[in-house]
């Protein structure tokens, strides 16, 4: 990933199985941030459904790993939670 604007606004888009017959959701959030969607994302989505997540910034699209690389990278301007380290929670 050569250049990602933390300072953009984001999207960000998550199926969410709601159980056997009654069909697939779509959760829908939108951040004045894209570090506060990708915060969101790694900090609160749960590991098993953040493979059926996209996070939309500046018209460019990201999965479950480029939201992980873009949350440890250098470059995040955000405190990262001691809860959660590289996709996993530590509890």
């Amino acid at each position: 990933m050569t250049h990602f604007n933390y300072k953009s606004p984001g999207e960000f888009y998550c199926q969410k199985n709601k159980g056997i017959g009654s069909g697939i959701g779509l959760t829908y959030r939108r951040f004045d941030t894209g570090a506060e969607a990708i915060r969101f994302a790694m900090e609160q989505v749960p590991s098993s459904t953040l493979g059926t997540c996209t996070l939309e910034v500046d018209g460019e699209r990201f999965g479950a790993k480029e939201l992980r690389e873009l949350y440890e990278s250098s470059r995040y301007p955000l405190p990262r939670s001691k809860r959660r380290r590289n996709g996993r929670s530590t509890d």
